[in-house]
């Protein structure tokens, strides 16, 4: 249903890093970097797909919490996308499993990142 999402970050590179490297099992990848300015906004994809999920400096301090939540091809991804978190000292909110009260087969893991925010990875069994 969405064509795409931007978030803000307190630091673009440090964001970057963490989604690249913790959402690796999921291909997800830099795809585009485009100078605004001062800043860097940058577009992220997975495998071939266009870029779909965008960072960009934060024009103020954040207020809420967002929660994204990415598809995962399947629980094996889940659970690495935790493992790649673990390795890099990533706050864990929910470790993989089953979540049935949102529908069975529903298998997630739920992160905190950079920024403060609840990123999910999920496989829809």
């Amino acid at each position: 249903m969405l064509d795409h999402l931007g978030v803000q970050a307190a630091d673009v590179e440090k964001s970057l890093a963490f989604y690249v490297r913790v959402f690796a099992p999921i291909g997800m990848r830099e795809a585009v970097r485009i100078p605004a300015g001062d800043v860097t906004v940058v577009g992220l994809a997975a495998g071939e797909s266009p870029p779909e999920f965008w960072l960009s400096s934060a024009g103020r301090e954040e207020a809420r919490e967002l929660h994204v939540a990415f598809r995962a091809p399947d629980r094996a991804a889940v659970d690495a996308v935790h493992e790649a978190a673990l390795a890099e000292g990533v706050e864990v909110l929910h470790a993989p499993r089953e979540w049935p009260e949102y529908h069975p087969g529903y298998y997630a893991v739920f992160l905190r990142d950079p920024d403060g925010h609840n990123v999910e990875a999920v496989h829809h069994g």
